[in-house]
């Protein structure tokens, strides 16, 4: 009986090698099974006890970049919303095209006055009798884990802005709910203290059908970053001109003017671009 191989976890925890979790990860590329296959048995010749999450990781988006860019860019999201960093100001402006993509109006960056004290309100977002103030959590490391500690300072914060009524979008309101929204990993005392106290979460893996992953995936919101046609200088260059979406560059061509690429490169790029976003069954032409 050959001896187990063991995987070295980003926090340096090892753990045995699970064929099934490769074998799934990589069919949410959205690759054909086929290919999945053959990307499958090509990392096993790769493999070695002790090999890092992160080689595995470098190692299945080389080889799936290979089948076809698209298969790649989805395979690389969670890295891809760590990559709005580092601080997670464009994070924030990324859960706000999340709301917008639900119908609500938002706003980032707001200073709002509580019965107490000023608070700086990462989302505003509203859509009929619907006021939320959304407090997002970017990290930027692969295995972090957002603490009960955050769901309790925010709901000081709710609290000390709940008896005050806001005018936004032509509209006066009070505050109706707060979201906490995270590209982290969530612990069980943090999901437990939220429900309590009615904080909606969504984090990359929570709740289990409606979390990053899941709506990114659904709605075709793969961030800019994703795309593998573009070297990094590019992809700052469009966040810092608000190009945040893949989406984004689709509709709006203007985008490429500070780019000052080929015809040939802005073709390739609109290629994968189109192609992530109808592996979510969308079509934005």
């Amino acid at each position: 009986m050959n001896n187990p191989i063991y995987v070295t976890k980003f926090s340096g925890e090892k753990i045995e090698f699970n064929p099934s979790a490769l074998r799934n990860s990589l069919i949410k590329s959205g690759a054909p099974i086929q290919q999945v296959e053959h990307v499958f048995d090509e990392m096993q010749k790769h493999l070695y006890d002790g090999i890092t999450t992160r080689k595995l990781y470098q190692i299945a988006f080389k080889l799936l970049k290979q089948q076809r860019n698209v298969f790649a860019a989805r395979y690389s999201l969670k890295k891809a919303l760590r990559d709005l960093g580092p601080a997670g100001f464009y994070f924030e402006k990324w859960v706000a095209k999340l709301f917008d993509h639900y119908g609500f109006q938002t706003l980032t960056g707001q200073i709002l006055n509580g019965k107490a004290v000023k608070h700086e309100v990462d989302v505003v977002a509203q859509k009929g009798d619907r006021l939320i103030l959304a407090e997002c959590k970017f990290r930027n490391t692969v295995d972090a884990k957002i603490s009960v500690t955050t769901p309790m300072y925010f709901l000081s914060r709710i609290k000390d802005l709940s008896d005050t009524s806001f005018h936004f979008f032509n509209k006066e309101m009070k505050l109706t709910e707060g979201w906490l929204v995270s590209n982290a990993y969530l612990t069980k005392d943090a999901i437990a203290f939220a429900e309590c106290y009615n904080i909606r979460l969504i984090s990359w893996d929570y709740p289990q059908e409606k979390s990053i992953k899941q709506r990114v995936d659904q709605g075709g919101l793969y961030p800019i970053t994703c795309l593998t046609t573009i070297n990094q200088n590019e992809k700052d260059v469009l966040l810092q001109r608000g190009c945040v979406l893949v989406k984004d560059i689709v509709r709006d061509k203007s985008f490429f003017s500070t780019l000052r690429i080929s015809e040939k490169r802005v073709k390739n790029i609109l290629k994968e671009a189109r192609e992530l976003i109808e592996l979510s069954g969308i079509n934005e032409e």
